[in-house]
């Protein structure tokens, strides 16, 4: 299957918090999409992994993506190395896409940082014709996606290109509140974590607005490049 966009997440809850509103609107737009996820979430503090993978499955068809897959890699653990690009690079020989979407550059989880560099490192690697792979016996060719994009996560970076996301936010916070486990509860037992409180689910939908307000709409989302965004022509920017 070919994607027009595979979106890669360190962890299951990465991609809807970070360009949620964004898939969907693609999605409605026409575009075949997928999410890869790196790990399976499981050192979170609340949930576990299994309750973490129902969740995902339901983010997933809320949201309308075409596949959803998981590497399986060590949550907190997994490193940019030979054996972690080839599987990477697998998924992106596999399905073909023309955009990647994953994590921000930087931030406050470790994996966010480093799922980032793997994936950007494992899109330029795909590219290259002695990089030998197979895919359930099958010889795999080189592919190379046209850009990269992060998207942005805790930490307010400054985003290159803004996405007006008007009408998505509503089927962006269903598909992030599918986390019922890791989200806000106020009759969950489980600790308090940094995502956990209702200042951060709030934050979701104020931050995007704010976005939003610097741009003339009412929601977007913000992403970082890797090489300068180019257009046609000046009349292309809103």
């Amino acid at each position: 299957m070919k994607l027009d966009i595979l979106a890669f997440g360190a962890h299951p809850d990465d991609v809807e918090l970070g360009c949620g509103a964004t898939i969907a609107k693609e999605i409605a737009n026409g575009k075949k999409v997928g999410i890869i996820d790196l790990t399976k979430g499981e050192l979170g503090t609340r949930g576990t992994a299994v309750t973490r993978a129902t969740e995902s499955s339901n983010a997933a068809g809320i949201l309308g993506v075409s596949v959803r897959e998981n590497l399986g890699f060590a949550d907190g653990f997994f490193v940019n190395d030979r054996q972690h690009q080839l599987e990477v690079i697998k998924m992106i020989r596999k399905y073909k896409p023309e955009l990647i979407i994953c994590n921000a550059i930087d931030d406050r989880h470790i994996d966010h940082g480093k799922g980032s560099k793997l994936v950007s490192d494992a899109c330029f690697l795909s590219g290259l014709i002695k990089i030998e792979t197979t895919v359930n016996d099958d010889e795999q060719k080189p592919w190379r996606p046209k850009q990269v994009y992060h998207y942005i996560q805790w930490k307010n970076l400054e985003p290159d290109l803004v996405v007006d996301v008007s009408d998505f936010m509503d089927v962006k916070m269903k598909a992030v509140l599918a986390y019922k486990t890791q989200f806000y509860d106020a009759t969950s037992k489980e600790p308090e974590t940094p995502i956990s409180s209702k200042n951060f689910t709030d934050s979701i939908k104020y931050r995007a607005k704010d976005l939003g307000r610097l741009v003339g709409v009412e929601y977007a989302e913000g992403f970082t490049v890797e090489r300068y965004v180019a257009v046609d022509s000046l009349f292309d920017l809103k």
